[in-house]
C-alpha cells in the first residue's frame, strides 16, 4: 500500500497496534519530549499527542513514525514482522528505480495560507524536546527544500531548525551537507538570500528520502518516488518558486539571510548526547506558512534509538554499500546497528585481509568522514546479527595488526561525542577500521579454525534432521 499522507500512515499504525493516542493534556515544554524519549528507548509504539497544553485540541504532535523497523516495514507496505535483512533488500531494490515527481495545482498543504503580519511560528505546538535545549525545535523530522541557483537542481535534506522568534528560525546545516555547500559557495558570495521550504508532516518515506545520501545534483524527490513506488505530488510555494509535497501537514517558507546569524543550540543529538553548545547559525526569515486544517506536527526525539538509528541508518548503510561496490570492493552486506546510530558500520566482504580493510577505510573517509568505526567481517558473519558481529570483533580482530587508524582534518562529523571541542571546530578526527577477517594468506586446512556453531561444526544431514524435528523436541 502507498500512503498518500501521514494521516493514512498513522491510521495504519493504529490498526496494527503500533500507535498510542494520548488524549490527556500534556505540556509541550519537556513533557512531550520525555514521553517520546521513553517510548523510543523501550521500543514502545509511536505516539499521537492529541491534547497539547496552550493549543487547540485539533493541533497535534506525532512522534516516532519510523522509530522501529516494524514501522519502517509498514511504511513500505510490508509485513511488520519482515526481517531487517529483507527490509534492506527491498529498500535497495526500490532505491535503484527512480520515480520522477509530478506537479499539481494545489493540495491539502494549501488549506490555510498565512503571510505578512499574520506569520507566527508559535501558532504550532513546537516542543521543548530536551532539558537544556537552546529553544523550541519545530523541525526535527521533516525535509528542507532548496535549489542551486546556477544549475537548477533541487536538494532535499534534513537540517534541524529552532524557533528564534515568531518570524525567524535558526538552523544547523552541517558544513559538508549539500545545502551548506550551496549556501556557502553560491548565495553568500553574491550577498543573496537563499530560498528554502521546511516541510513538516509529509508521508514518512518522503521524509526519509531527505536523509538519503545521493551524489550531489541527484534529486532526493526521485528517491522518495522510488521508495513509495509512486510519484510524489509537488505544489509550488506561495512566496518562492520551490516545489513541496502537496500532502504535507505544514510548510514553512523562508529565506536564509546572507548577512545575519542567530544563536542556535545546544540540542540533544542523535549521538545520544547533548552536543554543540550555543553557536551562531544561519538565520532564516519566514516569508509564508501554509498548513492543513487540524495540522499534525511530526517530530523525532533525537537520542539513543530514534529514526536516525533505524530508518536513517538503513539508508546510510545502503549508501556505503553502493560507494564501496563502485570502487570494486567485494561487499556482501552493510549495516549500521541501531544502538551505534551512524557512527559505526559493519561491512561484510567475500574475502578480507588487511589490504581490503585499509581500502575500505580510505574510501569511506575520502570526502567526508561521518563514520568513526568500521568493522569488516567475512561472509560467514551475518552483519545484521549483533551477537555475531561482537563475536567476530572479539575473536578475529588482531589487537595489534588488525586495527587501521586513519586521521584527517576538515571533514570529520562535528557531532561525534568523543571528539574534543577543538577537534569539532576544525572538523578534525579519525576513523578506526577493525579487520575482523581471516588473513588472505591463511589456509583453510591449517590456519583458519572451525567455528564451533550449529551450522559449521555438525554434518549437514544432522543439521537438517534437527531442524525438521525441532518442534517435536518441544521447542516453539
Amino acid at each position: 500500500m502507498v500512503f498518500r499522507d501521514i494521516r493514512q500512515f498513522i491510521e495504519a499504525l493504529d490498526e496494527k497496534g503500533e500507535l498510542v493516542r494520548i488524549k490527556q493534556e500534556v505540556d509541550w515544554d519537556l513533557e512531550v519530549g520525555a514521553i517520546s524519549r521513553r517510548a523510543y528507548e523501550t521500543e514502545a509504539p509511536a505516539i499521537l499527542f492529541e491534547n497539547i497544553k496552550d493549543y487547540p485540541q485539533d493541533y497535534r504532535i506525532h512522534s516516532g513514525s519510523l522509530g522501529t523497523y516494524r514501522r519502517l516495514a509498514i511504511a513500505m507496505g510490508l509485513d511488520p514482522d519482515t526481517p531487517i535483512r529483507l527490509i534492506s533488500e527491498e529498500y535497495e531494490r526500490r532505491e535503484q528505480q527512480r520515480v520522477k515527481p509530478i506537479t499539481v495545482d494545489s493540495g491539502p498543504c494549501k488549506e490555510n495560507i498565512i503571510t505578512g503580519a499574520e506569520i507566527d511560528l508559535h501558532r504550532f505546538p513546537a516542543p521543548m524536546v530536551h532539558e537544556g535545549d537552546g529553544g523550541r525545535y519545530i523541525a526535527t523530522w521533516h525535509l528542507v527544500v532548496s535549489r542551486d541557483p546556477d544549475e537548477g537542481w533541487t536538494n532535499w535534506g534534513m537540517y534541524r531548525f529552532m524557533i528564534h522568534d515568531s518570524k525567524y528560525l535558526a538552523g544547523f546545516p552541517q558544513p559538508l551537507t549539500h545545502l551548506a555547500m550551496v549556501l556557502r559557495d553560491k548565495y553568500l558570495p553574491a550577498g543573496k538570500p537563499m530560498p528554502v521550504a521546511i516541510v513538516i508532516g509529509a508521508e514518512p518515506l518522503t521524509t526519509l528520502a531527505a536523509s538519503a545520501t545521493p551524489r550531489i545534483k541527484d534529486e532526493e524527490v526521485e528517491y522518495a518516488g522510488a521508495l513509495r513506488q509512486q510519484p510524489v505530488e509537488l505544489v509550488k510555494c506561495e512566496s518562492n518558486d520551490l516545489l513541496v509535497p502537496a500532502h504535507a501537514e505544514i510548510v514553512i517558507e523562508g529565506e536564509i539571510l546572507p548577512d545575519s546569524t542567530a544563536p542556535e543550540g545546544p540540542f540533544g543529538e542523535y549521538s545520544g548526547y547533548r552536543g554543540g553548545g550555543i553557536r551562531l547559525r544561519p538565520l532564516c526569515q519566514v516569508t509564508a506558512i501554509t498548513h492543513r486544517t487540524s495540522p499534525i506536527l511530526t517530530m523525532s526525539n533525537m537520542g539513543i534509538l530514534d529514526e536516525c538509528s533505524t530508518a536513517w541508518a538503513l539508508s546510510q548503510s545502503l549508501a556505503v554499500k553502493r560507494r564501496l561496490k563502485s570502487h570494486g570492493i567485494p561487499v556482501t552486506d552493510v549495516f549500521m546497528h541501531p544502538w551505534t546510530t551512524t557512527f559505526m558500520v559493519v561491512v561484510g566482504v567475500e574475502s578480507g585481509g588487511r589490504k581490503i580493510a585499509e581500502q575500505i577505510g580510505q574510501i569511506l573517509t575520502a570526502r567526508r568522514a561521518a563514520i568513526s568505526k568500521i568493522v569488516v567481517v567475512d561472509r560467514d558473519v551475518d552483519v545484521f546479527h549483533p551477537g555475531q558481529v561482537a563475536h567476530a570483533l572479539a575473536t578475529k580482530c588482531h589487537p595489534g595488526r588488525g586495527i587501521v587508524i586513519i586521521e584527517y582534518e576538515g571533514k570529520a562529523n562535528p557531532v561525534t561525542p568523543c571528539y574534543s571541542a577543538e577537534e569539532r571546530k576544525k572538523l578534525k578526527g579519525a576513523t578506526a577500521v577493525f579487520d575482523c577477517t581471516w588473513p588472505k594468506e591463511w589456509s583453510i586446512e591449517y590456519d583458519i579454525p572451525t567455528k564451533s556453531c550449529f551450522t559449521d561444526i555438525y554434518p549437514q544431514k544432522l543439521q537438517e534432521k534437527v531442524l525438521r524435528n525441532w518442534t517435536n523436541y518441544g521447542f516453539k
